[in-house]
């Protein structure tokens, strides 16, 4: 079941529903047993795979809060080579065994690949990562070891955020399930705004630019530069909307119900940086290799020299990338974000002088917009490896990134030409459109960034939020494109 789903649709308030009629000691029961449906309504039998997981770790928990000295690290090592083997035989056996074999040929040494063909369960990543915090922090002593097994069953699996996170850690969210959430028609109308936001971003803006981004990427050969910048912009913001869209709407639908869980983006095409982009950009992901991988390497070192520490760097985003897919294109797009940050901060007071040289910095806003500019082009740049489907297609566009522009101008008025290199085959009113909703969400962002429509709200008269959200539906029914497909971080 996905959130832009028909069913969807009647899940959602019959679980809700249910859940504020029944008894609060009932409730962790309802939640678990939707949240198992929720999963298994896409392939049922890898509800195993989370229920292996999720006996280790109840078991691995309480081993570790009751053993001391070095059997507790013993415990949680246990733990995590148990959750990160199950997530290396589904998500990376046959990448290995690939690129092992390319290896022992380059060496003249005869190997051939074992490959299996199996199917990637639908957001293994994030529930291992999930379920590794849960052992870590009770090996940090920052959570109690979980007694109650559904509870714990309920913490990995539920449903609002089962799919594709946010990537909760167990202090946040597993005392929740033991509190009493009454019915607050604020809350719940905040919850569904947040839903509608989510639905506007996947259905509206980005399964439309879908429609331009995947010829291109699809058939890289046909195309030239001005259509891999425009498929390259314009996957930007659809995966940001499919994403944030995604987390808006699980946080939203967790809302409703009384429960909060982190925002996983926070305006990340404002930042001034791609250091603060990562901190506004998949917010869960990035500070939980943060807490858990970059902080313990720097602490390794005896001498945190600042080499180190952009290796640290290195090899944190470089392993972002790879969390991302068994793919030498996500690895490159993870170590390009960590070049990235090592360039920033080693040119970081060149720049600054630069800046100050040529007077930009008196012009406070107009110096902002470009710094973000230039973050929104160099995270372009490198979905480019993100999106396509080979090495050699992503190595393709960037040959040809230029290519063809000098053909536009000669070719501005021919009906011919932007039909196959600026709409893509589709009609230039779709096209226009795309542009004009890229305008009104970044015209939104904005004013999110500035005022908030919360704040906005409530200095308004109680129907404006009515108003608003009725605005927010007709919208969705009017320009939706129903039936766009799956999010793009269901694959992860």
């Amino acid at each position: 079941m996905i959130f832009n789903s028909l069913a969807f649709l009647i899940f959602f308030p019959v679980a809700t529903l249910v859940y504020f009629l029944i008894p609060h000691r009932l409730r962790w029961v309802w939640l678990l047993a939707i949240s198992v449906y929720f999963y298994i309504s896409f392939v049922p039998v890898y509800i195993l795979i989370l229920l292996t997981t999720i006996t280790i770790d109840f078991f691995s928990g309480i081993l570790i809060e009751n053993a001391k000295n070095k059997k507790r690290k013993l415990y949680l090592l246990i733990s995590i080579l148990a959750n990160g083997g199950i997530l290396f035989f589904f998500k990376y056996f046959n990448f290995f065994n690939e690129n092992l074999s390319v290896a022992a040929n380059f060496l003249n040494v005869g190997y051939e690949p074992l490959l299996l063909n199996i199917i990637l369960p639908i957001g293994l990543s994030f529930h291992v990562f999930q379920s590794m915090s849960y052992t870590i922090e009770v090996y940090r002593n920052n959570q109690k070891a979980e007694r109650n097994f559904g509870i714990l069953a309920l913490y990995v699996l539920f449903y609002p955020q089962l799919v594709a996170g946010p990537i909760e850690r167990p202090q946040n969210l597993l005392h929740q399930f033991y509190e009493r959430h009454e019915f607050d028609i604020k809350r719940v109308g905040s919850g569904l705004a947040l839903m509608l936001g989510g639905f506007l971003k996947k259905i509206v803006i980005a399964d439309r630019l879908a429609l331009f981004v995947n010829p291109v990427f699809s058939n890289v050969s046909e195309y030239s530069g001005i259509s891999f910048v425009i498929a390259g912009v314009f996957f930007t913001i659809q995966i940001y909307c499919d994403f944030s869209g995604y987390s808006n709407i699980a946080v939203g639908s967790a809302r409703v119900m009384g429960f909060n869980i982190m925002q996983n983006f926070e305006r990340p095409f404002f930042a001034k940086s791609i250091a603060k982009f990562w901190n506004r950009w998949h917010i869960s992901l990035s500070t939980w290799l943060r807490d858990y991988l970059y902080y313990p390497l720097v602490f390794s070192f005896k001498e945190k020299t600042t080499a180190k520490l952009y290796l640290a760097s290195l090899i944190t985003f470089t392993l972002i990338g790879l969390w991302h897919g068994a793919n030498w294109t996500f690895v490159i797009f993870g170590a390009i974000h960590g070049v990235y940050l090592i360039v920033g901060q080693t040119t970081k007071k060149f720049r600054a002088r630069i800046m100050e040289r040529i007077g930009i910095t008196k012009w406070t806003k107009i110096h902002h917009v470009l710094q973000s500019i230039t973050v929104f082009g160099l995270f372009s740049l490198s979905l480019i490896f993100f999106r396509a489907n080979t090495l050699t297609d992503a190595i393709y566009i960037l040959k040809n990134l230029f290519s063809g522009w000098s053909t536009l101008v000669s070719n501005f008025l021919n009906p011919q030409f932007l039909n196959q290199y600026i709409f893509m085959g589709f009609s230039k009113g779709e096209f226009y459109l795309s542009l004009f909703l890229i305008l009104v969400l970044t015209a939104f962002e904005l004013f999110q960034q500035t005022i908030g429509l919360k704040s906005f709200i409530a200095r308004k008269p109680a129907f404006w939020g009515a108003f608003i959200f009725a605005l927010g539906i007709l919208s969705l029914l009017i320009f939706g494109r129903f039936g766009g497909g799956e999010f793009i971080y269901f694959q992860f």
